[in-house]
Parts: C-alpha cells; structure tokens; sequence
C-alpha cells in the first residue's frame, strides 16, 4: 500500500477530531458560559488545556472503537474503508453544526465506520457482539444521565430549599469552573479516542502494526487536534445547549456538569465509547426536569432527540455512498 493512503487517513481522522473539538466545545462549557460562570474565551481555552490532557490520560475507548465494529486485519479495503468513514462523518458533522444541532460526532463516526465495512467488505464483516456492545453504551449512557442530573438537581434543591436564592447563585457559579475543567477533562478521555481508534483501525488494516495498541504519535497528534479544535469554540451549538433548552442557573449548571462528567469518565474508565452530546444533553434535561418539569423546552428537545435518531442510518448511507464512488474512482 502507498504511504500516501495512509497519511490521508490520519488528516481525515485528525479533522474529524478538530471538527469534533469545536462542534463539542458546547458539551463542556454550555452552562457554565450562559450562566456567566466563565467568560467565553476564558472557557474555551480552559476547555482546550482539559481536553488535551484529558486525551492523553485513557486509551481503552480507543481500541474499542478499533476493533469493535470489525477487524481491520480481515478487511481487503480496510484503509479505503476508513476514508469512506471518516468522510462521512465529518460531513454529517460540519451540517449539524451549521444549524447549531448538538449531535452525536461518536453516532456520526460509529455510524460511518459500521456503513462503509458493509458497503467494502459485506454485513458479515461486521463485529455483531463488539458493535452491539457499542451500541449499548451510546443508547443507556443518555438515560444514566438523564437520572443522574435529575438526582443531583432534586437533592440540591432540597438542600439549599431555605438559602438565599443570591447567596446560593453566587456560590455555585465559583463551583461551575470546577465543574466545567472536569467535563471538559472527561470529554476528551473519550471522544479524542475515537480518532485514535480510528488510526490504528486503518494501520491494522494496512499491515503497519498487528495489535490495537495506540502509539504515542498517534496519541498526541489526537490530543492536539482535539485541542485546537476546541480553541475555535461552537457558539452556535453553545446557544441552544446553554440557553434553549431550559434557563440555567448556577445550581443547575453545576449539576448538570457533575451528573454527565461522571457518566462520561464512568464510561472511558469501562473502555466504552458514549456520546458525550448525548450524556451532556441528557443530564441538562434531566436538571431542567427536577428544578420544573414546564421550565424544559420540549420542543427543542424533540428537535434534538430526531437528530440523534437520524445520525447513525443517515451516517451509514453516506459512509457506503463515499465508499462506492471511491472504489468506482480509485479501486
């Protein structure tokens, strides 16, 4: 194979993970900017330090993501395979954040890589145990979140019930940069592994190394374009998570970050990919459902759940139509 091939694979994978960088900089910071907690460039830029070093932390989603939807080593176009993937799943990326829709870049990625090993190598290719198991993660971890911030929030309301509403506020937008480094943190210990994963899926599938372990270049190039993409910021996406969804105070915010960073981190400690917009999203509604079931906008939250319902088939026909016309131009 031409070395070319694959250093076309590690751009595409590490734009995935800059354009995920900046299309997920909401998923941290949302609550902790609308509720003036942090100001914007102060919260980005921490974002970005977190995520970094929150990247260089685990490596376990990272084999997942490499061999759970199927062996590279089986596949004839592996390395074509991982194009097509990645293809898709930027572009389905860079169209949800032009409309400012927090969409799941994991369901976008997962999606991908699952369409073109059909389309490349045929549906019995794919991992049917591993990919299940993927698919567990990305469909309970919303619903832990869910409870987990509906939890925290009803236990802080009955807590503070008789504290001043100013002094309580105060309090809790000082805990809100603390809780903003930890998601932050937690966001890249899973989703700058995808990226990873995605790499050595394609460096198995060529031949170059024969195991799922992630080198050290591969790690800190994942880190950084984690980075750098969060440094631009997705101040559309940060609007309708901070401030369409419900009104966010401080004590919500606070408890909202909490519940969905340990679901998060939860999550990466077990090996398993999950949807950081998904867990964020969900502990948000969760909040929202505690301090006032009527205080959620459900129509945006509906408009939300159809995005995530359509990512992964929309993903896979993308993924298997890059694939086809890559095969017809180049295979």
């Amino acid at each position: 194979m031409e070395l070319y091939v694959l250093w076309i694979v590690v751009f595409l994978a590490l734009s995935f993970d800059f354009i995920n960088g900046f299309h997920d900089t909401a998923n941290a910071i949302a609550t902790s900017v609308s509720t003036r907690a942090l100001k914007p460039r102060v919260a980005v830029l921490m974002a970005a330090v977190m995520n970094f070093l929150g990247a260089l932390t685990f490596t376990g989603v990272a084999k997942t993501i490499g061999g759970g939807v199927a062996n590279p080593a089986d596949l004839e176009f592996g390395v074509e395979i991982v194009i097509a993937a990645l293809l898709a799943a930027i572009a389905w990326n860079l169209i949800t954040w032009w409309f400012g829709i927090p969409s799941s870049s994991s369901h976008a990625l997962i999606g991908s890589l699952a369409g073109a090993v059909i389309a490349g190598a045929g549906m019995g290719s794919i991992n049917a145990s591993g990919f299940t198991d993927i698919l567990k993660a990305l469909l309970i971890s919303p619903l832990i979140a869910f409870t987990a911030g509906f939890i925290l929030m009803w236990l802080l309301k009955r807590i503070f019930a008789n504290a001043s509403p100013h002094s309580v506020n105060k309090g809790f937008r000082s805990g809100q940069v603390i809780t903003a480094m930890f998601q932050s943190f937690s966001h890249g210990t899973n989703d700058a592994q995808k990226a990873m994963g995605i790499i050595v899926f394609a460096l198995v599938a060529a031949g170059v190394q024969d195991n799922m372990d992630v080198p050290l270049w591969v790690k800190i190039s994942a880190a950084t374009a984690m980075a750098l993409g969060t440094s631009v910021g997705g101040w559309k996406i940060i609007k309708t998570m901070g401030t369409k969804i419900f009104k966010i105070e401080p004590i919500n915010g606070f408890a909202a970050d909490m519940g969905s960073a340990a679901v998060i981190l939860t999550a990466t400690m077990l090996h398993l990919p999950v949807s950081t917009t998904h867990v964020i999203t969900s502990s948000i509604l969760g909040v929202g459902s505690a301090k006032r079931f009527s205080a959620v906008r459900w129509g945006v939250a509906g408009r939300i759940l159809i995005a995530w319902v359509i990512t992964i088939p929309i993903t896979v026909f993308l993924a298997m139509i890059f694939f086809w016309i890559i095969k017809a131009l180049f295979l």
